[in-house]
């Protein structure tokens, strides 16, 4: 495994209608690693999810495999990183293929029923890994939620952007499919993507992560192994709460346990 970082940020601040949001957060993050970004209701982690992709402004620096941010057009940035934010919802009644090929649109394909060779491989590839060909020429809003999330995943997968930004993609979904999705977001972590995963499942990130972040009051307040980033110490400061812990399959579980 590279020991070399792909995203890197320093002293990232974000203000937000004149309020500080995000104070002071420095990271180095590593390819084909899956990241869970935690912490509180209000902890700054969708704006720190959000400015690391230059979607909001900010000061400090970003930097992808060694270039800034800042010095990326749209286009580049948009073909470094592929978005998934909260809600994943399409409201036009698009095929899933089409949905999926919109994916491709920073790599210049802007007609989703006119695709490129090499762009119809990339949406092919990503419908694999998500297991949505059997619905392909389906309407997307005739979809259930589980399969409309899988489909949104393929989109930001057709992108085969070094970098993905996930923002709660399990929420609202049934167990087996949150189990699914972070599966499969483990394989594209273990192809050599770096993905960030927002998400307020304490059991799920230490079951799949790499490294966990956790925000609190928009500050970086730890960042390590699950272990070590989800201790007790953790746990009780910021999110007020004892857990469980085991070591289940070879794995890790940490399971959120009372309030205190």
């Amino acid at each position: 495994m590279s020991n070399q970082a792909l995203l890197t940020a320093n002293h990232l601040d974000v203000t937000l209608s004149g309020r500080a949001v995000l104070h002071d957060v420095s990271l180095s993050l590593q390819p084909r690693h899956l990241v869970a970004l935690v912490g509180p209701n209000g902890a700054g982690k969708t704006t720190l999810l959000r400015a690391l992709a230059g979607l909001l402004p900010s000061s400090g620096s970003v930097h992808v495999d060694g270039e800034a941010l800042a010095s990326l057009s749209l286009r580049e940035r948009a073909k470094r990183f592929g978005y998934l934010p909260q809600g994943h919802v399409v409201h036009w009644p698009l095929d899933v293929k089409d949905v999926v090929a919109l994916g491709r649109y920073p790599h210049g394909a802007t007609d989703p029923g006119r695709l490129s060779p090499a762009d119809e491989a990339a949406v092919l590839r990503a419908m694999q890994a998500t297991d949505v060909m059997p619905f392909a020429a389906r309407r997307v809003t005739e979809l259930s939620g589980g399969e409309r999330s899988r489909v949104a995943l393929a989109r930001v997968l057709a992108v085969e952007a070094p970098i993905v930004l996930a923002d709660e993609p399990t929420a609202s979904l049934d167990p087996r499919h949150q189990i699914d999705v972070m599966k499969k977001l483990r394989d594209v972590a273990d192809s050599g993507v770096l993905v960030i995963v927002v998400t307020h499942d304490l059991g799920l990130a230490a079951r799949f992560a790499d490294t966990v972040l956790v925000m609190s009051d928009g500050r970086l307040v730890a960042h390590g192994s699950p272990a070590d980033a989800l201790s007790n110490a953790i746990m009780a400061d910021v999110f007020r709460i004892s857990a469980y812990r085991a070591y289940y399959q070879s794995e890790t579980v940490i399971l959120p346990w009372a309030g205190i």
